[in-house]
């Protein structure tokens, strides 16, 4: 049986099928959604420590964790000891975990010595992991990935040094900075890393489906997978999951159902950032819920030029009838 609650340091968790923390999808509203379609712990978008450190008030709204249920991490960037520590010990008065971003590899993030650039500075990986430990008050977690590039395949030893640290689990994608999100994951490496130690394992990358979540945990024996771009405009994707390692029928996801689901979305999203905002910022979602559907493109193309809550649901209501 490979669904099961699971524990990182001193938090059980429902379950283990994790959301991934994505800049720019993973806010408050879409976090609710997939909690309620069962998924064991979301994480917040990736949230700088230094704009944490000046007490940046725009890298505070990515921390509203207002309303969440189940326990919710928390994913701090940075390469700045200090920053780092801070931000650890800021967040962990209202989150439940403390995740550390090692795997971004965006040139943006790298450019300043952040995310999956550390993989090459093993030696500030350890002061990070040991000062983050230490500054926080909930467990902590690290996202790593294979390595930087071919030439730097470090994923094995990167997780015994967090260990070692105490860091409480590790998530693993299974491509290389250089690879960004091309190709295939590497489930050989992850698995290798869930082999070399002994706190809870994570598996992520290319998991699209419900058979590809059973896959990975018979071909890895991770403790337990991270869905990212799966579950973008795609909430279900969490019960479809774990209906299917549970060996319980499918449950169909009726147009209708689809439907509240993406107006439950939008007002949540008026309310967490006004109209004007979270309409603009709803468009990329949209455009995941309604694609491979018929006449998507034009109803896209449509959506995007709407600036108001009204005018989107008009829309919406007019589209799902015609279904």
């Amino acid at each position: 049986m490979f669904l099961k609650k699971l524990k990182i340091g001193n938090v059980e968790l429902r379950n283990n099928i994790l959301l991934a923390p994505m800049a720019g999808i993973t806010d408050l509203p879409f976090r609710l959604l997939c909690e309620k379609y069962g998924a064991g712990l979301c994480c917040t978008e990736m949230v700088s420590s230094k704009g944490l450190f000046y007490q940046d008030k725009k890298t505070n709204l990515l921390l509203n964790v207002k309303d969440e249920q189940s326990p919710v991490a928390a994913q701090i960037f940075g390469s700045d000891v200090e920053a780092l520590s801070y931000a650890a010990n800021y967040v962990s008065d209202f989150v439940d975990i403390v995740d550390i971003n090692m795997g971004c590899p965006a040139p943006k993030i790298v450019k300043n010595g952040d995310g999956s650039k550390l993989l090459l500075n093993l030696e500030l990986v350890e002061q990070i992991a040991k000062a983050v430990v230490k500054a926080s008050k909930v467990p902590v977690t690290v996202k790593i990935r294979k390595g930087w590039d071919s030439q730097n395949i470090v994923a094995v030893e990167v997780a015994k040094i967090l260990e070692e640290a105490e860091v409480s689990a590790i998530t693993i994608h299974g491509r290389t900075r250089e690879e960004y999100y091309s190709g295939k994951a590497d489930w050989e490496i992850i698995k290798q890393v869930k082999e070399a130690v002994n706190i809870p394992v994570i598996g992520n990358g290319d998991i699209k489906s419900k058979e590809d979540a059973q896959k990975m945990f018979q071909e890895t024996n991770v403790d337990g997978i991270m869905i990212g771009r799966a579950a973008i405009g795609n909430p279900w994707i969490f019960e479809e999951i774990i209906r299917y390692l549970e060996g319980k029928e499918q449950r169909k996801i009726t147009n209708q159902e689809k439907l509240d689901t993406i107006l439950e979305h939008i007002n949540l999203a008026v309310e967490e950032k006004g109209e004007t905002i979270a309409i603009k910022e709803m468009r990329k979602h949209l455009a995941y819920y309604i694609r491979n559907s018929k006449e998507a493109s034009k109803v896209r193309e449509k959506i995007n030029k709407i600036e108001t809550r009204a005018e989107l649901i008009d829309c919406l209501n007019e589209y799902f009838k015609n279904e």
